[in-house]
């Protein structure tokens, strides 16, 4: 993306510091700030929409690094500077880092132009100075200063909190650490799956319409009907995904329904359903003499579900209202299986969701565990002897996932299965994932598989036959 028309560019400048002030002053979060202000400007031309998202979204991302470099260029430290000066020099040294097709030039003037448009004119030389003499030591700022092997200087590379990525060195070892932190500032694909009931040549003919519709498909490596892809514009507005044949889904959610292994007749229980991939594809897989029961706990939740199942046409499955710390009996031991995606921290969706990684604390994460255990004491009830509870996750973070786990077996009558045939060679390549794969249980991790951070695990009921 070139910047080649200034009045374009300036406009789409002031709509991306719209949006850092906005998630700056409210505290909403981004993804859906972002999504608020493209729908409302839609007339754009699609290279302008990117640029605005790009922007927006990388200069969230890099926060700690961005202000690194700027506090080490500037006399007045970040955290004293005004608000808007503040967003609008992270924007501009995103620009200037991580955009190499636009000038240094353009960025110094149009940084100048919108803090005079928006009455800080008396700032302008600041703005211009800070970022002339950024332009100048650009080489030097790349590196962190410090100690490379320092928990400090990664938290600053790959812009995490450093509590973070302590708690990763320690649960994972830094060499991990260091490529999960790589994988989460990697550029993520929109990733779809195409309907799992298609034939082959309805599949390929479904991969040629999104060619000669624009869009750039590629093979994810990992299971064969789910693809990345580019050159989307939106989604929804694919006919493929109107129809109904595409679903946009993680590979890693994927991997946990096929954990879960449904057959066709199954009575499937998602006690945490929204936003609905793996409501839908369970959907597929229990065919029309199954039944799914997708469940959450507040209306817009509910409407997300619904506009799903109205568009995919699933008729077999039935969307309910219902708070999972609340048990219902008439589910007693009737489900084949339990999809269980509990609450969590979402550290493992940070590449998708840039601003969890400085909204999670450790304080709120102690107090997921208790809500967690709340659900999944009501969810596991539900299981018929022999039926199966898939407990899953979309974090990295052990007192969520691994200590659960232990705690799930001790309490209540199930037992780890293996899920080592149920799960693609290429995801257990390495050891640690050959190991808890052969226990039942898989943490998927970016950097290292090509998934959102992830957990899994399946559970067998005692006593079947």
């Amino acid at each position: 993306m070139r910047d080649t028309d200034r009045t374009q560019t300036a406009n789409g400048r002031e709509l991306v510091l719209d949006i850092l002030m906005t998630v700056a002053r409210q505290q909403e979060y981004s993804h859906i700030v972002i999504r608020s202000v493209l729908e409302k400007y839609d007339y754009l031309e699609a290279r302008e929409k990117g640029f605005i998202k790009r922007l927006a979204e990388g200069t969230l991302e890099r926060q700690i690094q961005l202000d690194d470099m700027l506090n080490r260029v500037s006399n007045v430290k970040v955290n004293k500077m005004k608000p808007l000066i503040r967003c609008l020099l992270r924007m501009s040294v995103y620009q200037m880092m991580f955009m190499d097709s636009v000038p240094d030039s353009a960025v110094c003037n149009e940084a100048v132009k919108l803090a005079k448009k928006r009455g800080f004119g008396s700032l302008t030389g600041f703005v211009n100075g800070v970022l002339r003499n950024l332009g100048r030591r650009k080489a030097e700022l790349m590196r962190p200063a410090g100690d490379p092997e320092s928990a400090e200087y990664l938290s600053v590379k790959y812009s995490m909190p450093q509590w973070i990525v302590d708690k990763w060195i320690a649960e994972q070892g830094r060499k991990r650490t260091e490529r999960i932190l790589t994988g989460l500032l990697m550029e993520r694909p929109v990733t779809v799956r195409a309907d799992s009931r298609l034939t082959t040549a309805e599949y390929e003919t479904l991969k040629s319409e999104l060619e000669s519709d624009g869009v750039t498909v590629h093979d994810s490596g990992i299971l064969p009907r789910a693809w990345y892809l580019e050159n989307t514009e939106g989604l929804k507005r694919l006919p493929a995904f109107a129809s109904g044949k595409l679903k946009a889904q993680d590979v890693s959610s994927m991997l946990a329904v096929m954990a879960a292994d449904i057959h066709a007749g199954d009575l499937v229980v998602d006690v945490c359903a929204a936003p609905g991939g793996k409501t839908f594809f369970a959907s597929e897989l229990a065919g029309t003499g199954g039944h799914v029961i997708s469940r959450d706990v507040s209306e817009y939740k509910l409407s997300l579900l619904q506009e799903s199942k109205d568009n995919f046409c699933a008729e077999n499955v039935e969307i309910q209202m219902w708070d999972g710390r609340e048990y219902d009996e008439k589910l007693e031991e009737k489900a084949d299986v339990v999809l269980a995606d509990v609450p969590c921290s979402g550290l493992g969706v940070i590449g998708r969701k840039k601003d969890i990684k400085y909204r999670v604390t450790p304080e709120s994460i102690a107090s997921l565990p208790k809500l967690q255990k709340e659900i999944l004491t009501n969810a596991q009830r539900y299981v018929r002897p022999g039926g199966v509870l898939l407990f899953s996750t979309c974090t990295i973070n052990k007192e969520e996932n691994e200590e659960i786990l232990s705690w799930l077996l001790s309490e209540f009558p199930f037992h780890a299965e293996s899920i080592v045939s149920r799960m693609p060679e290429c995801i257990l390549r390495e050891e640690p994932e050959r190991e808890s794969a052969g226990n039942g249980y898989l943490q998927l991790l970016p950097g290292i598989h090509g998934t959102d951070g992830f957990f899994l695990a399946r559970l067998v009921k005692d006593g079947g036959i």
